[in-house]
């Protein structure tokens, strides 16, 4: 995976590599979704979600360019393996999914796997997670139509947003880099992504 799928495609973070490396995808997957987990793709995980391919999961990652001493924030946390990277590169994650089942299933396959610096949330994404906020990085495994002002209210100073954005429907989403200089935030678009819509309320 990272030498065929990672390192062609511009995933040049020596840390990123060696996470990705490290941490058994197989073991955020059930049944017969296991076999496949080193494929280039994304793999469903249930409750109409997914699990990113590989090479998205990298290049997101790369892009927080996260400190050994940051918070980081997801939203969406589906199988709970973007998590996992995230807390091998920072201090402390929260993760925040809106489907109970999902949590359980990622929560369970966190602590059995010992990332204990990874809390999961049930909760609104759309809404951040205000107690541990601001964060160094932000990542969103979610598409939405615009990004959620709580994100950027809650993206600290000189912090990174990663997040697709819905600009057309029916086309793929633009993926995003937002960062905040002296409380003014600007973006820049990395490449197309297709990911499942993120769900407010």
């Amino acid at each position: 995976m990272v030498a065929e799928q990672l390192i062609p495609h511009g995933v040049t973070d020596e840390r990123v590599l060696r996470v990705m490396s490290e941490i058994p995808r197989e073991e955020f997957l059930t049944g017969r979704a296991r076999r496949h987990a080193y494929e280039d793709r994304a793999l469903a995980i249930g409750c109409g979600q997914t699990i990113s391919q590989p090479l998205v999961v990298a290049l997101m990652t790369q892009s927080l360019n996260l400190e050994p001493e940051s918070v980081a924030l997801e939203v969406g946390t589906g199988s709970g393996y973007q998590a996992a990277i995230l807390s091998r590169l920072c201090r402390r994650v929260i993760t925040i999914e809106r489907e109970p089942a999902l949590a359980e299933q990622a929560s369970a396959a966190l602590k059995r796997l010992g990332f204990d610096n990874v809390e999961v949330a049930v909760a609104d994404g759309s809404m951040g997670w205000p107690a541990e906020a601001p964060y160094a990085g932000i990542l969103v495994a979610c598409a939405a139509r615009q990004v959620p002002p709580a994100l950027i209210d809650q993206l600290a100073e000189g912090g990174r947003l990663v997040v697709p954005v819905q600009v057309i429907s029916e086309e793929p989403q633009d993926l995003r880099l937002y960062t905040k200089i002296e409380g003014v935030v600007t973006y820049r678009s990395l490449f197309p992504v297709l990911f499942v819509p993120l769900r407010t309320g």
